[in-house]
């Protein structure tokens, strides 16, 4: 799963690498990313406007659904073009999700030891998501995840669905919506890119860990 991650890097810079228009705002950098608040999205209206950079709510929840449907952070790459919940947004609703890295806890581990995964350049990652208007009118992502490679199978066996370069563009395109075609044009960085190591304990409460000491080894 992907249930914490981090963001940090400049969202100029975020902007520039897939080519969307830079926002008004700009977010304070974040090393402790929880589920249930807002995050920066990047997603696209029309095969002829530029992407931007949103705000969206880390919880995904169709309007169709209300306010007692489920609010899933994740949705898994094996079933989120066919699961009923989520297919539609599968097809005309992608986003990418920016971060630095994310957080894992090695099961079992008492009291749960975190490891920060990130690629070994340091490189921004920008991880495959779908969102959907809520019912309050704001927007609701969840983060796509596939089964774990490379050394992130060592902490857990799942893991974000991380985009290489030239997928990026065809991820939030609107108008490729054809499952098949989704899955030839877009594909997901080498596993070798990744490492992680372990880190504070005090990333399992958001309240309480915050700063960018965060991410150092334990």
């Amino acid at each position: 799963m992907c249930g914490r991650f981090a963001l940090f890097s400049p969202l100029d810079r975020l902007a520039k690498q897939v080519g969307a228009s830079v926002p008004d705002s700009n977010l304070r950098p974040r090393y402790n990313v929880a589920p249930g608040t807002w995050i920066a999205a990047v997603h696209q209206a029309s095969e002829n406007e530029q992407p931007i950079i949103d705000e969206m709510w880390w919880g995904y929840r169709p309007r169709w659904a209300k306010s007692t449907g489920s609010q899933p952070i994740n949705a898994r790459v094996e079933t989120v073009a066919t699961n009923a919940y989520f297919k539609s947004a599968f097809s005309k609703h992608r986003c990418l999700i920016p971060a630095n890295g994310w957080y894992e806890w090695i099961k079992d581990s008492k009291p749960k030891q975190p490891h920060y995964i990130c690629r070994k350049d340091r490189e921004p990652l920008f991880l495959a998501g779908i969102f959907a208007e809520r019912d309050d009118g704001s927007m609701g992502c969840a983060i796509v995840t596939e089964p774990g490679r490379g050394s992130a199978a060592e902490v857990h066996d799942r893991m974000p669905l991380i985009l290489e370069d030239d997928s990026l563009k065809h991820w939030l395109a609107p108008d490729i919506t054809d499952r098949e075609t989704i899955r030839n044009l877009v594909h997901h960085i080498d596993a070798g890119l990744i490492e992680h190591w372990p880190v504070s304990t005090k990333v399992n409460k958001p309240a309480e860990g915050q700063g960018e000491e965060l991410i150092n080894p334990a």
